[in-house]
C-alpha cells in the first residue's frame, strides 16, 4: 500500500492509530519568559499532536512576563489566529497590507478575544505589572511562523547590508549592528 500524504505529512494507517495520537499534555504549565523578549510560545501543531493532521487547526499557549513581555511582530503564512486572553492585559494589533498599512490595535483584558488575519504582521505586548497568559487557535495544523526582525536581520546567508540600508533608510553600520543582534536567532 502506498502512503497518503496530506500537507506534506503521511496519513497514519487507521489500523495503527491510538488514543495518544489525539492527546497532548502540558498547556497548564507556564512557559519560561526569562529570555530577552519576555514571552514563551508553546505551540501544539501536527508535529506535537499527530491527530491534528488533515484537521486544519492548531493551538498555542503564550506566556508573557510582566512589564514588557513581547511576542514580536510576526506572521503566520498559512493561518488566521484567534487569541483569547486568560490572565493579565495585552496590547495587540495587526497591520494591513499596502497601500494603507493600517494598524488595528486594542488593549485586551481577561476574557477578551482578537483575530489576526492570515499572513498579516501582528504582535502582542504585556505592559501590565503582572504576568499575562493567552491561548491562540490557528486555522492550520502547520501555521508557519515568520518573525519579522529575525527573518530580515537574521537570515542565513545574510541579506546584503546595501539592500537593508536602502530599504530601511539606515546607514550600513546600523544594519551590520542589527544583523549581529539577530545572527544567532535562527
Amino acid at each position: 500500500m502506498n502512503a497518503v500524504f496530506v500537507n506534506g505529512l503521511v496519513c497514519k494507517n487507521p489500523n495503527y492509530v491510538k488514543p495518544e495520537d489525539f492527546f497532548f499534555s502540558g498547556l497548564d504549565k507556564a512557559g519560561d519568559t526569562s529570555k530577552n523578549l519576555g514571552s514563551n510560545v508553546t505551540l501544539v501543531n501536527v508535529d506535537r499532536l499527530a491527530g491534528l493532521n488533515t484537521l486544519g487547526i492548531s493551538l498555542a499557549r503564550i506566556d508573557f512576563a510582566p512589564k514588557n513581555g513581547l511576542n514580536p511582530p510576526h506572521i503566520h503564512p498559512r493561518a488566521t489566529e484567534v487569541l483569547t486572553v486568560m490572565e493579565g492585559t495585552l496590547y495587540v494589533g495587526f497591520v494591513t497590507s499596502a497601500p494603507e498599512f493600517k494598524l488595528f490595535s486594542k488593549v485586551l483584558n481577561k476574557g477578551d478575544v482578537f483575530v489576526f488575519p492570515q499572513g498579516l504582521i501582528h504582535f502582542q505586548f504585556n505592559f501590565g505589572a503582572v504576568p499575562a497568559v493567552a491561548f491562540a487557535g490557528l486555522s492550520s495544523q502547520n501555521p508557519g511562523l515568520v518573525t519579522i526582525a529575525n527573518a530580515v536581520f537574521g537570515s542565513n546567508p545574510p541579506i546584503s547590508d546595501d539592500v537593508l540600508a536602502k530599504a530601511f533608510q539606515l546607514d550600513k553600520k546600523t544594519v551590520d549592528w542589527l544583523q549581529a543582534q539577530f545572527s544567532n536567532s535562527n
